[in-house]
């Protein structure tokens, strides 16, 4: 086998396990389970659940230092059991602060995490075209909580016991990450809660959502190399499986891609297949190229979102890894501007 070939085959099998055979095995996993009928619970907790209650307060630091220095400097007016983590951009299902509290029902669970469902715009509830992918990992976090609990919680929306949110991380990391990993850490599981919904806006342009991507990613890799003792297999079994292959293995894709591109465009001078496979590449990017250069503020259709997306998604990836390998900080948190919430 020639060099590009092996090279376009690795890409190709790093791809379809990432995206398929990563969750086939989960599922594989979680029907054994259940025909065993093993749970990952430990126990059931027979206090009942903790009384809910809500109280606001603006703490305002003295200088912006971004959003993990916030919740750090918060720790000290949290007094509840549990504590509720959300942006203030989203919109919350009447019932998903009951189902996240009702999670902690189980002793075994440090955190709860809720279901994201990515909307164009509040008031009317439809998908953008981020949707089909935030619905793909809302499934997997699924079946993650099925086999040995999820790998990271949703920033927009999760709960915490709050001897875990206590604990003090370092500002340029992901607090969202770095609870379901102490959590595990600490012997504890983080589930996902399906009947959680949690309703999230996308930007108004795809800019915002490549800076916010950008962003979030780098302080992921900062958080998994602060944690990374969890990707240890002989100390924490199948969930360094998992949080290698839900991970690591993605960050790697956008580089694989970029070797594979380099193979096929080895391979077209002498094969007709990949100067096929190198147009349609060629046909997704320019649509990418028109969804980068709609007009902010007007919606995008589904024909350059997806492609949009996707592309962004990927270079964002390449950026965060360049800011990382450079030893250089997440960029402080800017809001991502999203239309006003409309009143119930």
């Amino acid at each position: 086998m020639s060099l590009p070939l092996l090279v376009l085959a690795v890409t190709v099998g790093l791809c379809l396990y990432t995206y398929l055979g990563y969750p086939a095995i989960l599922k594989l996993l979680s029907l054994r389970r259940r025909a065993r009928n093993v749970t990952p619970r430990r126990a059931v907790s027979g206090g009942g659940l903790p009384r809910i209650s809500i109280v606001l307060q603006l703490l305002r630091l003295p200088r912006r230092q971004g959003k993990t220095a916030a919740e750090n400097a918060a720790r000290q007016l949290l007094t509840g059991e549990i504590i509720v983590n959300t942006d203030a951009s989203v919109r919350i299902d009447l019932a998903a602060i009951k189902e996240l509290v009702g999670a902690f029902d189980d002793a075994s669970v440090g955190v709860a995490s809720a279901r994201d469902v990515s909307v164009a715009n509040l008031a009317e509830r439809v998908k953008g075209g981020e949707g089909a992918y935030v619905g793909y990992e809302m499934w997997i976090r699924d079946l993650e909580t099925a086999v040995d609990g999820i790998v990271g919680a949703s920033g927009c929306l999760y709960a915490i016991r709050s001897d875990l949110h206590m604990r003090s991380i370092p500002e340029e990391l992901s607090r969202d990450f770095a609870a379901a990993l102490t959590a595990r850490e600490q012997g504890w599981r983080a589930v996902s809660v399906p009947d959680a919904i949690c309703y999230v806006p996308r930007g108004d342009s795809l800019h915002q959502e490549y800076r916010r991507k950008v962003r979030t990613i780098t302080r992921g890799m900062a958080t998994l190399g602060y944690k990374r003792v969890l990707l240890n297999p002989v100390r924490y079994g199948a969930f360094a499986w998992m949080l290698f292959s839900h991970k690591v293995c993605r960050w790697l894709l956008p580089w694989a891609l970029v070797a594979a591109l380099a193979a096929l465009g080895a391979l077209a001078f002498s094969a007709g297949w990949a100067r096929v496979v190198l147009g349609t590449g060629a046909a997704g990017v320019l649509l990418a190229a028109i969804a980068w250069l709609w007009p902010e503020g007007a919606r995008l259709p589904r024909l350059v979102a997806l492609p949009g997306y996707v592309v962004a998604g990927n270079i964002a990836v390449l950026q965060a890894w360049l800011r990382v390998l450079a030893g250089r900080a997440a960029p402080v948190w800017e809001p991502t501007r999203r239309g006003a919430l409309p009143s119930s």
